[in-house]
């Protein structure tokens, strides 16, 4: 199903401009419609809400007088729901964002290459790599990183490292870390499907005006699926992906837009991009 409607090309969107939008998906979508893809990269964001939790959880205006503050949490969280708007009234929804059309396109392909790869017979070892760096306030989530293993069905290797370029590593199928920028971005080899993401306060700034790596650059890079605050969240481990909740979902065959909207407790300020129906864990249907 498809809603073509018209929104200010602007980083942010006011209240009034959004409930236009609001007002257009609850008209347009009936119950049986669970997520939405929005089909632009701007807008992004809803004053200090990022546009995807705002049309989840509904905008939350009070939350721009103290962005640090907690914010609205999300019954979705780490639920095993596969039905959230019949079951929960709330529909996730990924922005498919990109910085040109053609990078838009390759995201899709990406995902739609990617979907049941990872548990054919005889499929590559894929490798999911969490990596710890010397920023103190950005590399808190560590302390959530799994240990490292190598799981056999579906085969995937699960590595810890330092900060810097991720050496040995092919096939990668996840990425997380903690800083401001990620250099090393374009080395990564890049499974179709893959997901990335880093502890920072402006992943989800678009425009890149707080110098900041952006959910843009792990896409550009190569990622299929990726995770960003709009605004300043301080480093509340609830408006991040949980490292082991995202990998818990993604391997148990969720979609990237399930499992990443899975492992975020607060999500208000997240924005979401990539390819909703990656899919590389889940089996095939007879």
């Amino acid at each position: 199903q498809v809603l073509r409607l018209e929104l200010p090309v602007k980083t942010a969107l006011s209240e009034a401009e959004f409930k236009v939008l609001e007002d257009a998906v609850n008209r347009y979508f009936g119950d049986e419609v669970q997520a939405l893809a929005l089909a632009w990269t701007a807008p992004s964001a809803v004053g200090c809400n990022s546009i995807t939790g705002a049309l989840a959880l509904g905008y939350d205006g009070a939350l721009c007088t103290n962005t640090c503050a907690a914010s609205r949490p999300s019954a979705y969280a780490n639920s095993p729901t596969a039905r959230p708007f019949t079951e929960l009234r709330m529909r996730p929804s990924m922005l498919l964002a990109a910085r040109s059309v053609e990078q838009a396109r390759a995201m899709v392909d990406r995902g739609v290459a990617s979907d049941h790869t990872a548990r054919l017979l005889g499929a590559p070892t894929v490798q999911a790599v969490f990596v710890e760096t010397n920023d103190p306030a950005r590399n808190v989530r560590a302390a959530l990183y799994p240990p490292p293993a190598d799981l056999r069905r579906p085969a995937i290797s699960v590595r810890r490292v330092n900060d810097g370029p991720i050496a040995n590593s092919s096939h990668v199928v996840l990425v997380q870390t903690g800083t401001s920028q990620v250099p090393w971005l374009p080395s990564v080899d890049w499974a179709p499907g893959a997901l990335g993401d880093h502890l920072t306060s402006w992943g989800g700034r678009l425009d890149g005006k707080h110098n900041h790596t952006t959910v843009l650059d792990w896409i550009e890079s190569g990622a299929t699926a990726s995770h960003g605050i709009v605004s300043e969240p301080c480093n509340h481990l609830q408006k991040f992906p949980h490292p082991q909740w995202l990998l818990l979902w993604y391997v148990q065959g969720a979609t990237a837009i399930e499992a990443y909207w899975k492992s975020v407790r607060w999500p208000q300020q997240s924005l979401f991009v990539g390819e909703p129906l990656a899919a590389p864990f889940a089996p095939r249907e007879p």
